[in-house]
């Protein structure tokens, strides 16, 4: 009995030792999706979307709103002649929102609601690169209010947006509404302009382009 006891009790104590182990590791991995998520990216040319918002933390399961949409895959800008692939972004290392791998793409950040769905979707994109190479959103200031903005995602559905004003943010300001939660369902573009720091290595501004979605496009 003794012997049958002592190995119930080692069972426990090995049982419990797993659950440990377990649950340090799901918060090891926690803290990491929050500090640098994997797969962001940070230009030293032109970080896009480097604003300062709490609200780019990951967003929880009970915070998602009911997915309709599904991933976006193209942008698509016909005043501007954009057509862009879409890369899934997150944060670099410094909380910022992570920039697209390539001057030609663009960046949705994955953390917040897919473009379409309620809430602030953010996508960035490149501009005014120092040696004159041509980037997707270096004609975005040339968007008006009105215009059309459109996006195709994964399932082939096409989205469009209209422009409804354009801001200037300092590079550090509060982002909170570009990316704080609405009832809206809205797509707000990003990208850097003004004065180029070359200590801090990106420019001095962000424009942000605020755009909603057409009614009869998505619903």
């Amino acid at each position: 009995m003794k012997n049958k006891r002592a190995r119930l009790s080692a069972s426990r104590r090995a049982a419990v030792l797993v659950l440990v182990v377990v649950a340090a590791a799901a918060l090891a991995a926690g803290v990491y999706l929050i500090v640098a998520p994997d797969g962001s990216t940070e230009s030293p040319a032109a970080n896009a979307a480097e604003l300062t918002d709490p609200a780019q933390e990951p967003a929880t399961p009970a915070a998602v709103p009911k997915v309709t949409y599904g991933l976006p895959v193209r942008l698509i800008i016909p005043r501007l002649g954009v057509n862009a692939a879409v890369e899934k972004v997150g944060l670099t290392s410094r909380r910022d929102m992570a920039s697209p791998s390539r001057a030609d793409t663009v960046g949705w950040y994955k953390f917040g609601p897919r473009p379409g769905n309620e809430g602030s979707a953010v996508i960035d994109g490149h501009s005014g690169y120092a040696d004159d190479r041509e980037a997707v959103f270096d004609d975005l200031p040339k968007l008006k209010v009105g215009d059309k903005v459109f996006v195709k995602d994964a399932k082939g559905k096409r989205l469009a947006f209209v422009v409804r004003r354009k801001v200037l943010f300092g590079r550090n300001a509060d982002a909170g509404e570009v990316f704080g939660s609405t009832k809206h369902r809205r797509l707000n573009l990003i990208t850097c302009t003004g004065s180029f720091d070359v200590a801090a290595g990106t420019h001095a501004k962000r424009l942000v382009v605020f755009t909603e979605l057409q009614p009869r496009d998505g619903r």
